[in-house]
C-alpha cells in the first residue's frame, strides 16, 4: 500500500523560514532510514503558498487563483509517499519523524493512495493498460 504523507502548514512555513540545520540533518537521518528500508518512494519540502496558484474549476471555465492562501492550517508545507504494508506501519514509520517545525505544534495526514484494484470495473482493460503504459514510461525517465 502506498499513502500520501503530508505535513501540515505552520504561519513560520508559510513566512518562508527555513529549517535550522539540526533540523535538516534530523531529517536526513530518517529519509534515509526510510530509504534503507525500502519505504521511501518520494519526499519533498513546498514552497510557501505565496509562490503557488490554485485552478478553480466549473464545468468548462477554469479560474486562477494567485497565493497566499488564508487557512494556513489547510496548507501542505512538505510530503512523504511512502510503501508500506498498512495504515499502522505507515503511523508507526511517521511517529518515528523529527517534529517539521521545531518551535511549536506540527500535524501530518497520512491518506492512502488510490491503487487500480480499487476503482473496480470502471477502470476498463483499456485504461488498466494506458496506466501500464505511463508508469513504465516514468519509470524509464527515473
Amino acid at each position: 500500500m502506498r499513502f500520501m504523507v503530508m505535513v501540515r502548514a505552520t504561519k513560520a512555513s508559510e513566512a518562508g523560514e527555513m529549517p535550522s540545520e539540526a533540523l535538516l540533518t534530523a531529517m536526513g537521518n530518517f529519509n534515509e532510514e526510510l530509504v534503507r528500508a525500502g519505504v521511501l518512494l518520494a519526499g519533498e519540502g513546498l514552497h510557501p503558498s505565496r509562490e503557488g496558484a490554485r485552478i478553480r474549476y466549473a464545468g468548462d471555465r477554469r479560474d486562477v487563483l494567485d497565493g497566499p492562501f488564508a487557512e494556513t492550517r489547510e496548507l501542505i508545507a512538505g510530503f512523504w509517499l511512502i510503501q508500506v504494508r498498512s495504515l499502522d506501519e505507515a503511523i508507526e514509520w511517521m511517529k518515528r519523524a523529527p517534529n517539521p517545525f521545531e518551535h511549536g505544534e506540527s500535524e501530518i495526514e497520512i491518506r492512502r493512495v488510490f491503487e487500480a484494484e480499487d476503482f473496480g470495473p470502471e477502470f476498463t482493460a483499456e485504461a488498466r493498460a494506458q496506466e501500464d503504459r505511463l508508469r513504465a514510461e516514468l519509470a524509464s525517465k527515473a
